[in-house]
């Protein structure tokens, strides 16, 4: 059973929300990929507007000076392990580089976490039965 109203996804940044343990911040992180690939930067964090938790990583990859980057949108789930300067995901490049593309602009936001997750292989955070990863 899939939580009724959902919240659109927005940037911890620009919510106005900060994280509880600054130290934790893992925004300008490499994101490394199964094979030990480089994926690209943490650029932000996605949070969902009611729980205020982090749903997503925004993965920033290639392009010059902001120009011609590609965005990727990864669940937390994924996230093996995080180090002082890496976060270590249990997913590989290509995978990640075919996954959903997000647009804040969705009207059925609920069908694109539910997608998304589905893609990655995670239960979605919007099922009643879900439960937040420790």
């Amino acid at each position: 059973m899939i939580k009724p109203e959902v919240d659109k996804l927005v940037k911890l940044r620009a919510s106005g929300e900060v994280l509880a343990d600054k130290a934790a911040d893992i925004r300008g992180s490499r994101v490394i990929d199964i094979h030990g690939r480089s994926l690209g930067t943490i650029h932000g964090l996605l949070i969902d507007g009611r729980e205020k938790k982090v749903r997503f990583l925004e993965v920033e990859s290639g392009g010059i000076l902001g120009l011609g980057e590609a965005k990727s949108f990864i669940p937390v789930e994924a996230v093996a392990s995080i180090t002082d300067d890496e976060v270590h995901i249990n997913l590989d490049s290509v995978s990640v580089a075919s996954a959903p593309m997000y647009d804040p602009k969705l009207l059925d936001h609920a069908k694109f976490f539910t997608d998304t997750y589905g893609y990655y292989g995670f239960p979605p955070f919007l099922a009643t039965s879900y439960t937040y990863p420790s």
